[in-house]
């Protein structure tokens, strides 16, 4: 049974999420590891928060990482004769998508994931950056608003569906001049700082050494690139990319352009929401993507993978 599963990135994570999960050996072995290797209770956050807590990136990032990872431990313990045969995941979840695909073990990657919380964290405290989400623009048109603006475009999310990213004062020329561009909504996000942006930059040169340190080899499926739009599977290339995307743009319509072009027509999302399906909705309305978030959305899945 091939599958390519899809795994989410930051703003996904939910005060309670894993709780579930946690009744079954397969999911509460990667949370008692969680918290051994972090040397905290990863897991209370996760189950219990405050939601505060587990919205620090320092947080969140693992607590999303194990999450995935847990789901897709549950979903290979029904079915047995599931085979991954490509894995992506938006920003942070091009890690556990590595993770999945074998191109680092759970230990390894969890600690790549602190790490990049904890050094995107400092970055946000640092600057003084944020984020907006448009609606409707046009692509050549939203690069010349962040061009003029001195802003990044940090994700591609989906057609008609871009975030800018960078210095608040550039955001908000960007969200005043965005109808002049032919967006029709601009929204300011509600987060920490001005994630995938040249405002990370201290974060991403941070974060470089410790993935060259990091034990990597290549991954025995397909994992895109959210920087490429495309398949990254030599160990250098890996650390290069994943060390690209902290500051890079989110190529997230590309990525999955790549997989569809590629035959897959059948997607498992792996997180506590179903952003992801509804980002395909809005590409492909003929792809297939089951969301699993708990176990009751985990054995509707069985259900229907196995039919």
């Amino acid at each position: 049974m091939d599958i390519a599963v899809l795994f989410s990135g930051q703003g996904a994570q939910k005060v309670g999420m894993g709780s579930d999960l946690a009744a079954l050996p397969q999911a509460q072995a990667l949370f008692s590891q969680a918290d051994a290797v972090l040397g905290e209770s990863l897991s209370r956050i996760m189950f219990e928060g405050p939601m505060e807590e587990l919205t620090r990136t320092s947080r969140c990032q693992p607590a999303l990482y194990t999450h995935g990872l847990a789901l897709l431990a549950l979903l290979r313990h029904r079915l047995p004769a599931l085979h991954l045969r490509a894995a992506a995941g938006l920003s942070l979840g091009e890690f556990t998508a590595h993770a999945a695909a074998g191109s680092f073990d759970f230990a390894t990657g969890l600690r790549l994931v602190f790490e990049r919380g904890r050094f995107m964290e400092d970055a946000c405290l640092a600057t003084k950056g944020g984020m907006l989400a448009l609606l409707g623009g046009e692509v050549e048109a939203v690069q010349r608003l962040a061009a003029q603006c001195g802003v990044d475009v940090a994700n591609y999310n989906a057609p008609g569906q871009i975030v800018l990213s960078g210095s608040l004062d550039g955001i908000e020329k960007a969200a005043a001049a965005a109808k002049d561009f032919g967006v029709k909504r601009a929204i300011p996000l509600q987060v920490a700082g001005a994630y995938h942006s040249r405002l990370m930059q201290a974060a991403q040169d941070r974060l470089k050494p410790v993935l060259q340190a990091a034990a990597l080899q290549s991954p025995g499926c397909t994992v895109v690139s959210n920087v490429l739009g495309g398949a990254v599977n030599e160990p250098g290339a890996i650390r290069e990319a994943l060390a690209a995307q902290v500051t890079g743009s989110v190529r997230w319509v590309e990525c999955m352009q790549h997989l569809i072009a590629a035959g897959h027509r059948r997607f498992v999302e792996l997180g506590p929401d179903a952003t992801l399906a509804g980002l395909m909705g809005k590409l492909d309305k003929s792809i297939e993507v089951i969301s699993i978030r708990d176990l009751a959305t985990l054995d509707e899945a069985v259900a229907r993978l196995g039919a």
